[in-house]
């Protein structure tokens, strides 16, 4: 018996296949989103006509809504999510008979909530193959006259599986002088590239987004892709790759010889990469090898320094930890940017003090973006935070449209206080102030909010310590900022009303 996808099959292998695919990515802090170039290089080698839309960098474009038989929504994080809710009523209002799909890491997160919407399939995980098939699928149905007799979605919901990956396609993709630039001390700034040399995460971190869907697996994209997506980008201008890796030394030989052949071929170009704390000490062996190769700064979701609040989150590393690495670091001459979390339902005004006073005596105030300094705890749907009876006594019912389990804090002096910080670190970005002037208004708050005269901030015997630093902060497990609701305005306005610029900021 012959089924539906075997004729899809045997129908691929004669027949040119020509579905109208749209792909939006619609926010993922300052990157050209991988998300988009990876699923485009799968369709366009099976022949589907594809346009791509960064919507954080151009206008959504209403002729290639309406024309698409498909329409792909990339969600590799939560502000992207709660943007896209925003954006789908007016793609079925343009295009009525389109198929909705939502893929990436928050998709099958929020099945529940995305099929509400409208959204007919949910990808997650290793999503290019599942998308590839559902395009053969809804062209197989054009070949029907639209009749189909599969179930809603044979496709998986969440994909482990090893897959083949193309080269990223970026031809149609906004120039990487349209996304964040490296800033540099003297400064001076760098166009940036990026890319993924794996996905997933060996670690089952309580509260990170990555864990409900991948639940310890990650995948390695092989050498050769990879690379060839960085020539691709440096041929493009890129000075900077920011490998965007949940862990970078996950797969730590496929690491430690990509770094080593990308050195070798672009040896004037620099580098970044994300590496848990667990892993710099675990592999610290290995930290002149990225000094030597041209890493400029590794980024580390540190969380926080309490130890409780650690344990909590299943970090997989202690207060002791982080202040090794740092002055393992320290010593080498390499650059470290820590990232928090540092409200949560365990953070006491003392704990957030001793965050402070050691970022100080450490002299990394001008390495932590100020922003970082503000972030709430995010509970999303699936979240293993969940299993603790201490979070779940203080968290309210789901809320579906915010995505997430709303908390408070016993203590309303820290509610408070995490908005007092967020909205210190967003005038100060807007008067371009340094780091350093923005941590001690910081500083300031944090005291007041304890009832305690603030110390004056020595200044450091140590000379300031300029750092590099990507142009859009980075950071992920936080509710979103005031600022980023801003921005969540912002582009729904730009959906609403597209401007004339396409290449402009939101």
């Amino acid at each position: 018996m012959i089924t539906e996808n075997d004729s899809v099959r045997r129908t691929a292998s004669y027949t040119v296949r020509h579905v109208n695919i749209v792909l939006i990515s619609i926010y993922e802090l300052g990157r050209q989103p991988f998300g988009l170039a990876s699923p485009a290089a799968w369709l366009r080698k099976r022949g589907h006509n594809l346009v791509c839309l960064d919507l954080s960098r151009q206008s959504l474009d209403e002729s290639a809504v309406r024309a698409a038989r498909l329409i792909a929504i990339y969600l590799p994080m939560h502000t992207a999510t709660r943007l896209a809710a925003r954006l789908i009523p007016r793609l079925r209002e343009w295009n009525p008979l389109v198929h909705l799909c939502c893929y990436g890491l928050y998709a099958p997160m929020n099945a529940d909530y995305l099929r509400t919407l409208g959204v007919r399939t949910i990808l997650g995980g290793e999503f290019e193959h599942e998308l590839a098939q559902l395009a053969e699928r809804l062209h197989f149905e054009a070949l029907n006259n639209g009749r189909s007799n599969v179930s809603p979605q044979p496709e998986a919901l969440v994909s482990l599986e090893r897959l083949s990956f193309e080269v990223p396609d970026r031809s149609e993709m906004p120039s990487i002088d349209k996304y964040a630039h490296l800033v540099v001390p003297g400064g001076g700034f760098r166009l940036v590239g990026s890319t993924e040399a794996s996905r997933g995460c060996k670690h089952l971190c309580r509260h990170c987004p990555i864990v409900p869907v991948y639940n310890g697996v990650f995948r390695i994209v092989s050498r050769d892709v990879v690379m060839r997506d960085i020539r691709q980008q440096v041929a493009a201008g890129a000075q900077h790759i920011s490998f965007g890796d949940p862990d970078f030394f996950n797969g730590i030989r496929h690491a430690i010889e990509l770094v080593e052949q990308f050195h070798r071929e672009f040896p004037s170009v620099t580098y970044d990469v994300t590496i848990k704390i667990e892993h710099l000490r675990k592999y610290e062996v290995h930290l002149p090898k990225l000094k030597e190769t041209g890493c400029l700064f590794v980024i580390s979701a540190v969380e926080y320094l309490d130890d409780i609040v650690l344990r909590a989150l299943d970090k997989g590393h202690t207060r002791e930890d982080f202040l090794h690495v740092v002055e393992a670091f320290r010593a080498l001459g390499m650059t470290i940017h820590p990232t928090f979390v540092p409200f949560t339902q365990w953070t006491t005004i003392e704990s957030y003090l001793d965050l402070l006073r050691v970022l100080h005596a450490k002299f990394l105030t001008e390495n932590v973006a100020p922003i970082q300094l503000g972030i709430r705890l995010l509970i999303p749907e699936g979240s293993r935070l969940l299993e603790l009876e201490e979070v779940r006594r203080h968290v309210g019912s789901f809320d579906p449209e915010s995505l997430f389990y709303p908390w408070k804090h016993a203590d309303p002096r820290i509610d408070a206080l995490s908005e007092t910080v967020q909205a210190i670190a967003a005038e100060g970005d807007r008067r371009k102030e340094s780091r350093s002037i923005i941590f001690e208004r910081i500083w300031k708050a944090a005291h007041a909010a304890a009832g305690l005269d603030a110390p004056v901030l020595q200044l450091s015997t140590e000379p300031a310590a300029a750092v590099p630093f990507l142009s859009e902060p980075w950071y992920c497990c936080a509710e979103p900022t005031r600022e980023q609701f801003v921005s969540i305005g912002l582009v729904s306005k730009k959906i609403e009303e597209p401007i004339a610029a396409p290449g402009s900021y939101v």
